[in-house]
């Protein structure tokens, strides 16, 4: 997932601009360029990343707490509500992707609830499969007007790191995958409910490999995110 060329420059839509909390406006000048907005999205997710990480690295938070809609509101609202008005609020309106805006919050709740069931009933899910198995039905339900990949991606992330407490090495999904590979599998996720072909598509690497490509300035510059609109 590379960045196309003259990214760099392309600038963000007036809608988009709009959308911005006046902070964000200023931090980022104007002309606002997509590249610098990224930027700034980037090192917010870092932060919020980072904080979560040495949170359950050092504390027993059990899973249960991190499946819930509220908790998914207020990861949403840390990552965007500095910089965009719609930072933490639900979904109100139609849209190509998800579901109707009025069954959100009670789909939030029974998809987050039934999984939190199964982990603490030891029906057979396993760590890997739970975290990734939250971010496909979120991303499916499509709560937020925007960012709902990487909400989910890093719940995904959180869920499956407090699912490995005690057991040995541990491990984080490796993300820089091919795009359209992984929006074909999210497709089928909606179709069949069925996350196993999604979590055998996305590898896993150790939280050591991990932190040392995080910290890499070059791998990060490779990359751009996921397109939202299309999840």
């Amino acid at each position: 997932m590379t960045f196309e060329p003259d990214y760099g420059e392309t600038l963000v839509t007036e809608e988009e601009a709009q959308a911005l909390t006046p902070e964000a406006r200023e931090t980022l000048g104007d002309p606002i360029r997509k590249a610098d907005l990224y930027d700034l999205e980037q090192q917010l997710q870092n932060e919020v990343a980072d904080e979560w990480y040495e949170t359950l690295l050092n504390w027993n938070i059990p899973v249960r707490e991190l499946l819930t809609d509220h908790f998914v509101r207020e990861l949403h609202r840390r990552l965007y509500a500095p910089i965009w008005e719609w930072g933490g609020r639900q979904r109100s309106r139609e849209t190509n992707i998800g579901i109707a805006p009025e069954r959100i919050a009670v789909e939030m709740r029974t998809t987050l609830d039934n999984l939190s069931y199964q982990w603490d009933h030891n029906t057979g899910i396993n760590a890997r499969t739970l975290g990734i198995a939250a971010h496909a039905a979120l991303v499916h339900i499509h709560p937020f007007v925007d960012g709902n990949g990487r909400v989910t991606r890093l719940l995904a992330e959180l869920v499956f790191l407090a699912a490995q407490s005690g057991f040995g090495p541990l491990l984080a999904y490796d993300w820089d995958i091919d795009r359209e590979p992984y929006i074909r599998l999210l497709r089928d996720y909606d179709q069949t409910g069925d996350p196993a072909a999604l979590v055998e598509f996305i590898p896993v690497i150790s939280i050591e490999e991990g932190l040392v490509e995080m910290d890499n300035p070059e791998v990060e510059a490779a990359t751009t995110p996921v397109d939202e609109a299309t999840i």
